[in-house]
């Protein structure tokens, strides 16, 4: 269940509802990336709604890239959700571990910053990609989702994240929630969801981790469409790597070649790929045949 998320309508299906505990897909990105407290806190709720963005595309194989940067020392934070449920992410600095003096919650709106944008690409496949990028509101992640999907893309929408990190410095509980107003919605509906007292979505899971239960909760009506697993995985391989090294410049891979090897390391998983001086040569005969 840890993984799962469930699509569901309500308000006499005049809001959809996404509603995810991301605790194990958030564990393993930490563990991947050996993220301390903030800055795990930070990746964790970008990646938790990038993951329920990548399910809201159509077709196969589309995905979703969010890029945050506000100017903050966690410095950029980027994420991929595939509509296949595969999510993966990481951000400049994993080594943050700042708490607010007065709440001593994680700072991640301190981490993240406010002096920038949260940018949103969609990989439309056969069709034309569509990018569109807000300010920063608060750098907390979930204000500023908030507020880019009622910017950009015109959805009235209520967006919950967070992540709970225990004294270990491990996940305890992560989810995320994204509650859509519908075209066809009325005013009793804006009232409902203002009088909603959410609690903070990780809190929920950490006490309950039945997402059904908490769909239930807040929404009596509440009808499921799908559900959907959603899980941590990156799609890097040696042959990509190696495609990459082909759209270097002739003299680049020349002087890689000559100085013997070259490591490569993938941002998303951290998994190091070596390329020797035969491999070097290799991709410098291909190169030469374009």
């Amino acid at each position: 269940m840890k993984n799962n998320v469930l699509i569901a309508t309500a308000l006499h299906e005049h809001a959809r509802i996404y509603i995810f505990n991301s605790t194990e897909m958030v564990e393993k990105a930490r563990t991947l990336h050996g993220l301390w407290p903030t800055s795990c806190a930070a990746l964790g709720r970008t990646l938790s709604v990038t993951a329920l963005m990548g399910l809201m595309q159509k077709d196969e194989n589309e995905t979703v890239t969010v890029t945050i940067n506000g100017g903050g020392p966690i410095g950029t934070i980027l994420c991929v959700g595939r509509s296949n449920g595969e999510v993966k992410g990481f951000c400049g600095d994993p080594f943050i571990y700042e708490t607010y003096e007065n709440t001593h919650k994680l700072a991640v709106g301190k981490a993240v910053g406010t002096g920038g944008y949260l940018k949103v690409t969609k990989n439309l496949k056969l069709k034309q990609n569509y990018t569109s990028q807000v300010d920063l509101q608060s750098g907390e992640i979930g204000d500023d989702f908030a507020y880019y999907f009622s910017v950009s893309e015109q959805i009235p929408s209520i967006v919950s994240v967070g992540v709970l990190v225990d004294t270990d410095s491990s996940v305890k509980a992560a989810g995320a929630m994204i509650i859509e107003l519908l075209p066809n919605h009325e005013e009793a509906d804006v009232t409902y969801l203002e009088n909603l007292k959410l609690k903070p979505i990780s809190s929920v899971f950490s006490e309950d981790p039945d997402i059904y239960r908490y769909l239930n909760e807040l929404f009596s009506d509440a009808q499921i469409l799908e559900e959907r697993y959603v899980h941590y995985h990156c799609d890097c391989s040696r042959e990509r790597f190696m495609r990459n090294l082909l759209t270097l410049p002739g003299s680049d891979l020349k002087d890689l070649a000559e100085e013997g090897k070259v490591e490569i390391k993938c941002e998303f998983c951290d998994k190091a790929y070596n390329f020797d001086e035969n491999d070097l040569r290799t991709i410098m005969s291909y190169a030469n045949k374009r």
